[in-house]
């Protein structure tokens, strides 16, 4: 029942916004690139760091994070580490990195209570911490492109049971356009462009067309 005296123009309060999320990336780190086959490893690569990006241009609070970096899965992503170079990234012993006390110190430090997460992989590295998370009483949103499992299968009902527990499903692009969310927002309209002129495919190359041949604000 819709109470028309309440009706008013307002986003709500679901919504992510610059102020009320923070980003978790886990473990985008080679060997489990290697392992990953749900999706287009390179396609999962490009997702992540477009999201990044994001958080970058809102300024939004990062924490990173990788398992046994320096004795199994390697470093982190290079072009994920090199739009924060001077964050710490936090390197755990537990598959479950809501089990390490200095990753969870590090999201409570955000002041946040919406958690976008992404990583590798779905169905090991994004549910132990989402389930653990949610049962906090975190909101968690989970970014499906800007993560991956060992199969489609894997992801897809590690996806399934995040949702089931409470998570939602979203995408980079969904994350970066929701922070936005405003065109009028001039601020940030042009670092918004960039990051989906490099790394949003064929909606970037109609922006970069729009703004070509129309003009410079043409798009959005």
């Amino acid at each position: 029942m819709v109470d028309f005296d309440y009706v008013h123009a307002a986003p709500s309060s679901d919504l992510l916004t610059p102020d009320n999320s923070m980003m978790l990336f886990v473990d985008h780190q080679p060997q489990m690139f290697f392992g990953t086959g749900s999706g287009d490893r390179s396609a999962i690569i490009n997702a992540t760091v477009g999201l990044a990006k994001a958080a970058r241009v809102f300024d939004v609070p990062v924490v990173l994070s990788t398992v046994a970096a320096e004795s199994f899965s390697g470093p982190i992503l290079p072009q994920l580490k090199a739009v924060f170079p001077d964050h710490e990234v936090v390197d755990r012993t537990s598959m479950n990195a809501w089990e390490d006390a200095a990753l969870v110190e590090a999201v409570k430090a955000t002041g946040r209570s919406k958690i976008i997460l992404s990583g590798l992989w779905t169905e090991v590295c994004l549910v132990l911490p989402a389930l653990s998370a949610l049962d906090q009483g975190y909101e968690v949103y989970v970014v499906s492109d800007a993560s991956g499992g060992v199969s489609p299968l894997a992801h897809e009902h590690a996806v399934q049971r995040m949702t089931a527990a409470g998570a939602v499903p979203v995408t980079w692009v969904q994350v970066l356009l929701e922070l936005q969310r405003d065109w009028a927002r001039t601020e940030t309209y042009l670092p918004v462009m960039d990051v989906v002129k490099e790394h949003a495919g064929a909606y970037g190359l109609g922006v970069v067309y729009a703004q070509s041949m129309i003009n410079e604000h043409a798009a959005g």
